[in-house]
């Protein structure tokens, strides 16, 4: 078993309350991989420029990680630049500088289009579609987008998620998707798309799994040290189908396992700016982090 993602690998500049960093590892396949190589092997596909500093993935590479994928183009790497209140759901872009990232062409290598789990993160929906068009076969496909798609290419995002099982969206996102103020329409107005699987992120609140008609309510973890948000999301989704690939089925039960395993990689990925904290994991973390949710959620039967 394995993972295939397609993604963006970036330099992050961030800044919060509680520290900044400027041009740091982060995009969207860089967090989803750092969480997810724990679990299952990775491959990466993406792009980046000749600024971009390679010893940064040297972490990745000790976990086997199959950067094969990754082209180097002339040019700047993707560069993103955002500040984030004491209101850590919410970012302000302060610079979005796509660089070689419109040159990005998916050239997915042969060895990897018979991937059996197959993540489409956050790129262009027209770059998703090539992706699609490359894989043979994959047991799960999930895919992952944000606002600035939702509201410049609707109609390209319906035929992506039309030909995939599985949506990760946030619940700003997901209103803004469907028009719908209630999660659960908005989610199933989704499925209706094709994807049988919906999970809503609700940020430090949790997250929702609608599985064709059953609904999980996953808890927001209480963390006492909160220091960058960015990639949550990503480290979530990565932690998520890690664990899918790890155990090679998706039912309901397996479902509600991988967002608790997914929950637990993001929030570790808060704890410190950019992927710094998923470098020094442990696999005994993580199992701690995965009992705590347990021990959070769980009550004995009430006899009324």
């Amino acid at each position: 078993m394995g993972i295939l993602v397609v993604g963006t690998v970036a330099l992050d500049s961030v800044e919060t309350p509680f520290g900044h960093v400027d041009r740091a590892l982060g995009g969207s396949a860089t967090h989803f991989t750092a969480a997810a190589s724990f679990l299952t092997p990775v491959a990466i596909v993406g792009v980046v420029g000749e600024d971009f500093p390679h010893a940064e993935l040297d972490f990745l590479r000790q976990r086997k990680v199959d950067l094969s994928g990754l082209e180097t183009l002339p040019g700047k790497t993707f560069h993103w630049k955002g500040r984030y209140g004491f209101d850590l759901n919410s970012a302000e872009t302060l610079a979005t500088d796509l660089n070689v990232l419109t040159q990005f062409s998916p050239k997915i290598p042969k060895n990897l289009r018979e991937s059996e789990f197959v993540f489409l993160a956050n790129i262009h929906p027209a770059l998703q579609i090539q992706v699609l068009e490359q894989i043979v076969r994959p047991k799960l496909v999930a895919l992952d987008t944000m606002n600035f798609w939702i509201q410049g290419e609707p109609d390209l995002l319906r035929k992506v998620m039309a030909r995939v099982n599985l949506v990760v969206i946030n619940e700003g996102e997901a209103r803004q998707f469907t028009g719908e103020a209630s999660l659960l329409k908005a989610a199933r107005q989704i499925q209706k798309l094709g994807p049988r699987i919906v999970i809503i992120k609700q940020g430090e609140y949790g997250a929702l799994l609608f599985y064709e008609q059953e609904i999980f309510s996953a808890p927001g973890l209480p963390l006492e040290s909160v220091k960058d948000p960015t990639g949550a999301g990503d480290s979530f989704a990565g932690g998520m189908m890690g664990y899918l690939s790890r155990v090679g089925q998706v039912d309901l039960k397996t479902l509600c396992q991988a967002i608790i395993v997914g929950s637990s990689m993001a929030s570790y990925n808060v704890e410190d700016f950019s992927c710094h904290r998923l470098k020094t994991l442990t696999l005994p973390e993580i199992v701690s982090r995965i009992n705590q949710f347990k021990k959070l959620s769980h009550f004995e039967e009430i006899t009324l």
